[in-house]
């Protein structure tokens, strides 16, 4: 009787557990195309990143640089130590208002500690296995949770489209266009980055006059420098900060952890949740210490990097972090042309 073949054995583990690991860095080196769409992801991600980290910071009633600030540290920090490759970290809008109390009644410099101590916070939580309760959170929360963010970055772009200029809305639809048609064309460059480079060489060469990222706010001209917020280190201080610090470490490690689930999602590959915890700790302790005013992951950002650019590993998250603040500092008459459309 003819011998059997061995059968596979038995799968007694979910599907989920038998994700493969993320593209790794040295994979991407080596590929010329896949470090192309790695830096063009980058790039994207950074142009995306720049209005949004000015609106929140203005959220907050703060200096729109501290939000450029944030969004580097953060997002440079989290591709390193984070445990979510891909996933693109920044001053998101729910911390914007988390901390926006702090700032009003107490100062910047009681906002900083706040963030360094919000970040502690969640470096201990990570540390003590917070982020394996994932697990627990039912899908009807992740589907929720997905769609209430989607609403949040819908309203906050409507206000670009009310009360300003009728020259608006023709760049609007041809950036939409834009969008739909140039994948049909070539996949090489993102869509979203044609759409910003051919929108604005529009505006500017026919000199349409329209809100642009320069009218969020000011761009920084300088490189964040260390700093150590200049409050007393004491215990009435600590029963001012903590609260808030509590607030911002919950609400950042949720919406990064359901962020990183999203994206296991959708490129069916497993993420590490409590080394991305302790990431994200570590990243808002060096914001707080560069001026910065906190984050966490931000899904708008993380889906363009992810979903419409293609990206897959560290160096695209690092690299939106890199361009952001070079292109701040060092083309900030050139990026606040960029029009808000």
């Amino acid at each position: 009787m003819p011998e059997q073949p061995e059968q596979p054995a038995a799968s007694t583990a979910s599907t989920t557990s038998a994700q493969p690991a993320p593209a790794s860095v040295l994979t991407a080196l080596k590929s010329p195309k896949l470090l192309t769409v790695e830096i063009l992801g980058g790039l994207v991600t950074a142009f995306a990143l720049i209005p949004e980290s000015l609106s929140f910071a203005i959220v907050a009633g703060l200096d729109p640089r501290m939000g450029l600030y944030a969004a580097f540290t953060m997002a440079c920090v989290t591709a390193v130590l984070g445990g979510r490759p891909g996933m693109v970290s920044g001053a998101a809008g729910s911390i914007a208002l988390v901390i926006f109390p702090v700032a009003r009644d107490h100062g910047v410099e009681y906002l900083l500690a706040t963030v360094i101590l919000g970040g502690v916070l969640q470096m201990v939580m990570g540390a003590l296995g917070v982020a394996k309760l994932m697990r627990f959170i039912p899908r009807s929360v992740m589907v929720g949770f997905v769609d209430a963010l989607a609403i949040l970055i819908f309203t906050a772009q409507l206000q670009h489209l009310f009360n300003v200029p009728w020259q608006v809305y023709p760049l609007v639809i041809g950036g939409l266009v834009i969008m739909a048609l140039f994948p049909k064309l070539t996949t090489k460059v993102p869509a979203p980055l044609a759409s910003i480079l051919l929108v604005t060489l529009a505006a500017v060469t026919l000199s349409i006059d329209v809100p642009t990222v320069g009218d969020q706010g000011e761009l920084p001209d300088t490189f964040p420098g260390f700093g150590i917020p200049d409050i007393p280190w004491t215990f009435h201080t600590l029963g001012i900060i903590a609260p808030y610090a509590v607030a911002l470490a919950l609400v950042g490690l949720m919406e990064s952890l359901l962020t990183a689930k999203l994206v296991d999602d959708i490129t069916e590959t497993h993420s590490d949740k409590t080394r991305e915890s302790v990431g994200q700790g570590i990243a808002n302790v060096v914001t707080g210490f560069f001026g910065g005013m906190g984050g966490c992951a931000m899904i708008g950002q993380t889906m363009i990097n992810v979903k419409q650019a293609g990206a897959r590993t560290r160096i695209s998250s690092f690299l939106a972090g890199l361009f952001l603040i070079i292109l701040s500092v060092s083309l900030s008459d050139v990026v606040g042309r960029i029009p808000m459309a």
